[in-house]
């Protein structure tokens, strides 16, 4: 009997949780020849998440719930979830019900009939969310494949379903700023999309805010290219260039007469604007990248369990 985990991570979602569990047990009590876990991070509530959640697994012995100390964030409780998952199969879900879990069976069918490793989520639309998100998504994920080194699926989330190889070689990955939609497309094997409609939220609000999505984009940026570093160098070299240029210009011109460097006060101005800003900018970038640095190098765990509930 093949074994599978279902990982939601939880954060605030006392409005909608009870829901998402009778859902996702439904779909797990109907899959024939499957013996299924649940898996519910709870990222540092500050509601009744927690509450909610303990009292299901003490009376559900299929779930398990790991309790963090405090809110370490989306993607290390998808992270900490595939830690403690030890099935044959793994199904990565959010709690707010936009990816439906009666899509888990055509997962595990497509799985089946492609012999994949990773079946990933692809969105056909995506309801309730507003144009200014759609439009901004869309535009990352596609200037993110450009600039990455490896090839990241168009307009999918982490919504997928990963076998255990994939499990096992995640577990393998020790930085701590993690972009796991773009690890597991990293990991390679075979990995096959499956299309679909994003649903609205169920209940609640997202989490997502514009810092965090800010943040979220900047992590899997900074993580999977080295190109901003290319493009810093660049612009080091196209202002020395035109530094070059200028310098030529004003020493023929005082020897030739065709230019006054005198009173070339507004030109100065905007000389030590532009290249100032472009000595800022490169600064910036490679801050960015020291930073990560910084951080795995201190090797604080990513996330820290408070207690471990189950029956």
């Amino acid at each position: 009997m093949k074994t599978l985990s279902i990982i939601i991570p939880c954060y605030n979602e006392e409005s909608v949780i009870e829901a998402t569990y009778r859902r996702i047990k439904t779909v797990l009590d109907a899959l024939p020849a499957i013996s299924p876990q649940m898996i519910f991070i709870n990222d540092g509530s500050e509601d009744k998440t927690m509450y909610i959640l303990s009292d299901i697994a003490q009376k559900d012995p299929t779930v398990k719930v790991i309790n963090f100390s405090r809110n370490f964030g989306h993607q290390a409780a998808v992270t900490a979830g595939i830690h403690h998952c030890d099935s044959d199969f793994a199904v990565i879900i959010d709690a707010d019900l936009q990816d439906p879990p009666e899509l888990i069976p055509d997962l595990l069918a497509k799985q089946e009939e492609e012999q994949a490793n990773v079946v990933y989520c692809v969105r056909r639309k995506r309801a309730g969310e507003s144009k200014f998100k759609l439009w901004t998504a869309k535009k990352f994920y596609r200037a993110l494949n450009k600039m990455a080194e490896v090839d990241f699926p168009l307009d999918t989330g982490d919504f997928r379903l990963i076998d255990a190889q994939i499990i096992e070689q995640f577990k393998r990955f020790k930085e701590r700023g993690k972009y796991i939609r773009g690890l597991i497309s990293w990991i390679g094997f075979k990995q096959t999309p499956f299309y679909y409609e994003r649903e609205a939220r169920f209940a609640g609000e997202t989490k997502y805010s514009l810092k965090k999505m800010l943040s979220f984009a900047t992590t899997a940026l900074f993580y999977f290219s080295k190109k901003p570093l290319l493009i810093a160098t660049g612009l080091g070299f196209l202002t020395v260039v035109i530094g070059v240029i200028m310098a030529l210009w004003y020493i023929f011109g005082k020897i030739f007469g065709y230019t006054n460097a005198e009173s070339g006060w507004t030109s100065i101005m905007i000389i030590v604007i532009f290249f100032g800003g472009i000595q800022l900018l490169t600064i910036g970038v490679l801050g960015q990248y020291i930073g990560i640095l910084f951080d795995e190098v201190k090797e604080r765990p990513e996330y820290i369990v408070d207690n471990v509930v189950e029956a």
